[in-house]
């Protein structure tokens, strides 16, 4: 076996790649502290009891989980980073009003999400906590989308969904726990087939609800198609009005609206949605409400936000141009490397990067470091000249 080679679907990041990566973090945690977000750093490792409470059989599949050595008992790998950040709130922070929080860290799976993806992807991600009102979610569509320009891949479309209607669909149908997971499954995986099987047995006018559901997806029409469409229960005439509200305050941004694009049923507990842009084939972000998971840290907080996979979005944009390094000489202890200190540090200073040579190595050597040009003296003074492996 070959002792370098890493586990499958966990891999290095090379430094042109991991400087991109970087250079997107601290472009997206900026821009998110520019509207309050306040910057919180999970640990990588907590006990399972912590890390997978109120997230469902979904997560606890993808943890990795180990038996920690000082006190016997099991712990897990971070898989998601939202809800370390909610027990942060409900149980660090304790505010009573509103409070922003932002992350950026890597997260571990069980398995890769797809054939090319990475188990090891870096979750970056806004949470907003304390309103339970529409505010909260414009808000975090707009933050989301402008997150998303300023990583040069503009959002071609933002689903929106609301997970309260199927719930308030399957409690009124009677349905028990597991048929409503599988339910859930087929909705999600657009199975008209496994729907119609699944639903055979429910009453009417839930069946028909049921199967309703995917032809409500389009613009704000497919709301008012949903109205209907769907019985008058109070949830479902709640979230509808939800969305309504929800697609007046950010009518700028490309939503479409699908009430059968639903994900995270033990998670998530009204409006969710997903940013999709060119070039990727699959969601570029994910978010939504999850007002319950404060509760099983004890303290029930109103909660909405937003995660996506940093490693993802980079491959999406481009990657800027490798900056041209200086060559500067080895120091000589002589009476000019007084003058050659003080130009590198300015030059330093002024963001160049300055690379000072070792004795022994070829000019290639420095050429595959990124040195375009080197600092040579010239009739006692040193000057910035482009740089050749002759």
């Amino acid at each position: 076996m070959r002792r370098w080679l890493l586990p499958e679907a966990i891999e290095d990041v090379l430094p042109t790649e991991a400087w991109h990566l970087e250079t997107l973090r601290r472009r997206l945690l900026d821009e998110f502290r520019c509207h309050g977000y306040e910057f919180v750093i999970p640990p990588l490792l907590e006990y399972v009891e912590s890390l997978l409470i109120g997230s469902g059989r979904d997560l606890d599949l993808r943890t990795f989980k180990l038996v920690d050595q000082l006190s016997g008992r099991t712990m897990g790998i971070r898989a998601d980073i939202a809800p370390q950040v909610a027990r942060i709130d409900a149980h660090l922070l304790n505010r009573k009003g509103v409070a922003r929080l932002c992350y950026c860290g890597s997260v571990l799976h069980t398995l890769p999400a797809g054939l090319t993806t990475t188990r090891q992807p870096i979750q970056l991600g806004a949470e907003l906590y304390g309103h339970a009102g529409g505010e909260a979610d414009a808000e975090m569509l707009r933050l989301l989308a402008r997150a998303l320009q300023l990583s040069g891949v503009a959002a071609t479309r933002i689903d929106v969904g609301h997970v309260g209607i199927f719930r308030a669909l399957a409690a009124a149908a009677g349905m028990e726990t597991e048929p409503q997971l599988d339910l859930f499954g087929a909705l999600q995986a657009k199975d008209q087939a496994s729907l119609q099987e699944l639903v055979a047995g429910v009453a009417e006018p839930y069946r028909s609800a049921l199967l309703a559901l995917p032809e409500c997806y389009g613009g704000v029409e497919a709301l008012e198609r949903a109205g209907k469409l769907l019985p008058g229960l109070p949830e479902v005439s709640q979230a509808l009005s939800e969305l309504r509200t929800l697609a007046g305050s950010v009518n700028d941004l490309p939503l479409s609206f699908d009430l059968a694009d639903l994900r995270g049923l033990h998670y998530h507990s009204g409006i969710v949605f997903a940013a999709y842009c060119a070039g990727h084939p699959g969601a570029i972000a994910l978010g939504g409400r999850y007002d319950k998971v404060g509760k099983a840290f004890g303290r029930s907080r109103a909660a909405t936000g937003f995660s996506l996979d940093l490693r993802e979005l980079a491959r999406l944009t481009p990657c800027p141009e490798a900056r041209r390094a200086i060559l500067a000489p080895c120091p000589s202890n002589s009476e000019d490397d007084l003058a050659l200190q003080k130009i590198i540090e300015e030059l330093r200073g002024a963001g160049e990067i300055v690379i000072q040579a070792m004795p022994g190595h070829a000019a290639a050597d420095w050429a595959v470091t990124g040195c375009a040009r080197r600092l040579a003296l010239h009739d006692g003074h040193w000057k910035i000249e482009t740089f050749t492996e002759e």
